[in-house]
């Protein structure tokens, strides 16, 4: 379906975007990975996309803080590959913390890997789109790009923006063959959430099981964890030719929470 084509996958060393890398290698695309981690988790994680879909996979450790190295994987994959053609901007961290006490470093670090850095990568991958007259951006922001919830002020307002972004690209390149649209999940089981479970099992004095159930799931009315799986199935669809018509959307994939 995406045979020939190349994606950049901005966070894609685990969790969701990992997860969206394989989806789119499994529908014939070229990727690149991008994310820390220990080097040699990385390569296993490059070659196995590699021998296992029969596609070429490399890998850009570019900081999503920093404009320039951004541009310069956008780049490297247009000079290895010719083109661009599918950007997921994936890459993202959190804190849960009161607004009032919430480190502004941390503050300012998260709008900038949330947010900021989904900017720099299509203002670098859209001219080459335009070029072509075809491409797919993809953001994925969050539940919480549609709605708030307590203690997460920087995380909040950061999706809340992806979601604003994506109406304004998509508004401007809809006459190009070229689409831009979000996808808002509900809470994965990612070591993001993992780290969350923790850290309020640990305030509450609560056990892991119960933050689980009563607090992390409470939002989502299926009380169920999204699937990877399911959003990486999401995001493969939304690369296809057949998904022209769908532009500047906010697609929900959360157990229901934001139909509340």
């Amino acid at each position: 379906m995406l045979k020939g084509r190349t994606a950049i996958v901005t966070g894609s060393t685990s969790g969701i975007g990992l997860g969206i890398a394989r989806g789119l290698a499994g529908a014939g695309a070229n990727v690149v990975i991008n994310g820390f981690g220990k080097p040699e988790d990385i390569e296993k994680e490059r070659a196995g996309l590699e021998s296992e879909f029969g596609v070429t996979c490399v890998y850009s450790p570019a900081d999503m803080t920093k404009p320039e190295e951004i541009a310069g994987m956008v780049a490297m994959a247009e000079e290895k590959f010719g083109a661009v053609d599918i950007l997921v901007n994936n890459a993202g961290i959190q804190l849960v913390s009161p607004i009032d006490e919430f480190p502004i470093a941390k503050f300012d670090q998260i709008v900038a890997i949330n947010m900021v850095s989904n900017f720099h990568a299509i203002r670098a991958a859209l001219p080459g789109m335009k070029k072509r007259n075809w491409g797919r951006i993809i953001n994925v922001a969050s539940a919480h790009g549609l709605v708030a919830s307590p203690f997460k002020s920087a995380y909040v307002a950061a999706k809340h923006g992806v979601v604003g972004m994506t109406k304004t690209v998509a508004l401007e390149i809809a006459e190009q063959h070229i689409t831009c649209n979000a996808i808002c999940p509900g809470f994965v089981r990612t070591p993001l959430v993992e780290a969350q479970i923790a850290d309020q099992a640990k305030v509450n004095n609560m056990p892991v099981e119960n933050v689980i159930r009563d607090i992390i799931l409470a939002s989502q009315p299926n009380k169920r964890f999204v699937e990877v799986s399911e959003i990486a199935a999401l995001a493969v669809f939304l690369s296809g030719d057949h998904a022209l018509s769908i532009n500047g959307t906010s697609i929900s994939i959360d157990g229901g929470w934001t139909a509340r």
